[in-house]
């Protein structure tokens, strides 16, 4: 053996000691030892430990020989037997799997098992949606049954990041006093928003890089395949989420992975800190929605095209709004897992909390072609009561579906793509996160049969496709696809966020108009001062030849339907299956509860009132809030409120604040510094991204709070998390009143608001009213540690309380 060798050996070995406390003899050592091969080593130690009975160390030296051997396009490190000899930092990263995977049997034996899910719903049991049986999985309590407004505590299976947004989540988790985190096993990091070959010698994005190579290494991560491997959702959604999961990530298209029936919801930077270090969080409970969709799509016709026309039909943030969507009915049969992806991913476009479908047969097919075993073995299917109670049902119909086109600058102006033909194009984009394996392969092969018949790219424009992960460019180059894609004159990009994001190498130049099949197409989305519309690759692919709009259907008519279906691994479907294949559908452990009694704490209406009330003063900062009004209309979104290019650039509120609005209210900014200081806004204030700095850039240039009709989910959170005052109001007689640069204050004592004499109470949650309280979440954490949302969620009669000797954190003037 060499020296080297005996390292790693002896390394492992003593890790393995230190870790497990499983200390191998001289006669086991000594058969490990024959081999000169490290690879051989760890196989003979795997069997030992198999003989020996531990079999989850077993598995955990088998997990590194698997990542050891597994291609590097396929997250491995493409390392074989074969190779005499390993290089210092090959054997440095075997090491580091080890004791890695090691770890995380540690870390998974912290986690509270969960009782085995019922194989019937308990007699007398309200019905639950699919999401409600998700949570009341999760519930700590385990009570087995949820509704409407309750205030759980949630135990969390995954939380993602990207770089960008670890960023922000390890200043987070710096403040909290780096407490290391719960599982290093289920901490899925992706670098895509930022990160490209192009521009990694930018001190910025080093610096991103860096952080997020100290994260791997802090916490000893199992599951790290560095940057541009996959954007953020898509080798998570194709290889680790489960049905029955609860996922939590810092991203708004977290949602993506509903798609396999699990419930993945995304939150601002510093809320998802705090599962990935304490392994829970909270919900008050959403209302669902269902979507029903029934018929069948055309031919070619996928899962862009299905969301793009639901939200023709529904209008984002209606229907959705602050709401889970969930997709059910028997047009599923004729949506692969990749069609809902894409519509589980522009849920979050539609404005619900997140989406997901109801899981079937074409799950647990999908879910049993991974490549690993671990990903397959935790899956709990559950489907929504017959008698479950939604907020609202909504049909869709699956024959109306056709190619679409979303028009710059809203993703619910949808219309035929005939009625938009002939439109001028710079630029032609396929990719980004809701574009699925499927859609990469329909537009290779428009494009195909577009060569086939003599079309040529013209030579003007940009064209450029960017596959979600490596895995996928992997498939496409053994189809011979990615070479049509380059005889079609499209640049292949890595994988990564791209032109969707905009806050990178590729951004759309001032004035260009493009077509792409990203998820969102706000102003200045796609590049300052550019022009983006959202369609389905396949019209994107389409419409490149001429660079020119162009309805897809001649061409997607062409196609061999039948080679489409083995090149995208789709089976056929039937309109009967046999019983033997039918999923057993199993229910949330627990009791039977019948009462719909909600938690304490919960949002109330708003309700007027004569008088303010007395109560206990706050002892620090201010007691009322005053100012102007400055009065802001609907759907104002976070890209709007802190343009996606200042974001890396930006590292306090204040550096960020300086843009906030920028281009869409310019005078903003020095309005707010001459007093116009109370923020009353409309509809879905804080739509679309989950940028938390958002939040941040309206602190930093002096917004003392925000008052509107509805937030967007995340935003909402976002706030008390951050030290932002955001007061949800319906009450119409209060924006008749509250006009711009009217004198406002606004008592925290009494919960009262004053423009002009006119008073209105209002409320909050009860985790808002905490949060604030102490002055945010890192400084509660810093009082209540790893018990945080125990002590949060503890029903309190809010309403009227006077509070005793409240915390006068940094944030003391916000403060309940």
């Amino acid at each position: 053996m060499t020296e080297s060798k005996e390292s790693s050996l002896s390394q492992i070995v003593r890790l393995l000691q230190e870790t497990r406390k499983i200390l191998l003899d001289e006669a086991q050592l000594k058969v490990i030892s024959t081999s000169n091969h490290v690879f051989s080593q760890l196989k003979s130690l795997r069997e030992i430990l198999h003989t020996n009975g531990h079999q989850r160390e077993a598995n955990a030296v088998n997990d590194v020989l698997a990542i050891c051997e597994q291609p590097t396009d396929l997250g491995g490190l493409g390392l074989s037997e074969k190779l005499e000899s390993l290089t210092p930092e090959q054997d440095s990263e075997i090491v580091f799997l080890a004791s890695a995977w090691l770890e995380s049997l540690n870390s998974a034996d912290r986690t509270k098992t969960r009782p085995a899910p019922l194989p019937t719903r308990p007699e007398g049991r309200r019905g639950m949606t699919l999401s409600e049986k998700i949570f009341a999985l999760h519930d700590v309590n385990q009570t087995g049954f949820v509704s409407p407004g309750d205030l759980i505590r949630v135990d969390v299976d995954w939380v993602i990041a990207s770089e960008a947004s670890w960023r922000g989540m390890e200043k987070t988790y710096d403040r909290l006093g780096q407490p290391g985190i719960f599982r290093n096993d289920r901490f899925w990091l992706a670098g895509d928003h930022v990160v490209d070959p192009r521009i990694t010698e930018m001190p910025q994005v080093k610096a991103l890089i860096d952080a997020s190579e100290r994260a791997k290494r802090v916490f000893k991560m199992t599951d790290y395949q560095g940057m541009n491997y996959t954007i953020l959702h898509t080798e998570f959604y194709r290889e680790r989420a489960q049905p029955g999961m609860l996922v939590i990530g810092s991203d708004s298209h977290t949602c993506s992975s509903g798609a396999v029936g699990c419930l993945s919801i995304g939150l601002g930077a510093a809320d998802v800190t705090m599962p990935l270090v304490t392994g829970e969080t909270w919900f008050k409970v959403p209302e669902s929605v269902n979507v029903r969709l029934v018929g069948q799509p055309k031919p070619g016709i996928g899962g862009k095209d299905v969301i793009l026309y639901i939200l023709q039909q529904l209008k984002r943030n209606t229907v959705a709004s602050e709401r889970i969507v969930e997709y059910t009915g028997p047009g599923l049969k004729y949506l692969t897992s990749d069609g809902r992806f894409a519509i589980a991913n522009m849920t979050t476009e539609l404005g619900g909390i997140t989406g997901v479908f109801v899981p079937d047969e074409i799950t647990e097919k999908f879910i049993q072609k991974r490549r690993l075993p671990r990903h397959k073995t935790s899956s709990v299917y559950f489907q929504p009561d017959e008698d479950a109670q939604y907020a609202q049902t909504c049909v869709i119909d699956l024959d109306n579906v056709h190619s679409f086109i979303a028009k710059y600058p809203k993703p619910d102006d949808v219309v035929p793509v005939p009625e938009c033909e002939g439109m001028r194009l710079d630029g032609c984009f396929i990719g980004a996160c809701t574009t699925a394996e499927e859609d990469l392969i329909l537009a290779a092969m428009v494009l195909e049969e577009g060569l086939k018949r003599g079309l040529e790219p013209v030579k003007s424009g940009n064209r450029k496709v960017v596959p979600g992960s490596l895995p996928i460019l992997r498939r496409l180059r053994e189809l011979g696809l990615a070479d049509v894609y380059e005889k079609a004159g499209f640049e292949i990009g890595v994988p990564g966020c791209s032109y969707c994001v905009g806050m990178s190498a590729d951004q759309a130049k001032p004035g260009e108009v493009w077509i792409s099949s990203q998820n969102r197409n706000f102003e200045n989305r796609m590049g300052k001062g550019s022009f983006g519309s959202l369609a389905s690759a396949a019209t994107v692919a389409a419409s490149s030849f001429e660079m020119k709009l162009k309805d897809p259907h001649e061409l997607l008519a062409a196609i061999d339907l039948d080679r489409w279906d083995s090149l995208r691994g789709a089976s056929k479907t039937s309109d009967t299956g046999s019983p033997e294949n039918k999923l057993k559908y199993v229910e949330p452990h627990g009791s039977a509860r019948t009462d719909s009694t909600k938690s304490q704490g919960q949002q109330t209406e708003n309700v007027p009132v004569a008088e303010p009330t007395k109560s206990t003063s706050l002892g620090a900062g201010t007691d009322v809030l005053s100012g102007k009004i400055n009065r802001l209309g609907d759907y104002i979104d976070t890209d709007a409120l802190a343009p996606a290019e200042f974001l890396v650039g930006s590292t306090t509120n204040e550096a960020i604040g300086q843009h906030c609005l920028e281009y869409t209210h310019p005078d903003f900014r020095q309005r707010v510094k001459d007093g116009f200081n109370i923020v009353v806004a409309g509809t879905a204030f804080g739509c679309g991204s989950s940028r938390e700095q958002a939040v941040m850039a309206l602190q930093g240039c002096g917004v003392q709070c925000v008052i509107a009709r509805s937030f967007a989910f995340i935003f909402q959170r976002n706030m008390p998390n951050l030290g932002l005052l955001g007061i949800n109001i319906s009450e119409e007689s209060f924006y008749e009143a509250a006009v711009d640069g009217a004198e406002i204050s606004i008592d925290l004592n009494a919960k009262v608001i004053d423009i002009n004499g006119k008073k209105l109470g209002f409320q909050l949650s009860q985790m808002e009213h905490e949060l604030f309280e102490h002055g945010g979440i890192a400084s509660a954490f810093k009082k209540f540690g790893s018990k945080l949302f125990e002590a949060m969620t503890t029903p309190k009669n809010l309403p009227g309380v006077n509070r005793a000797e409240p915390s006068a954190g940094p944030h003391a003037e916000l403060q309940w």
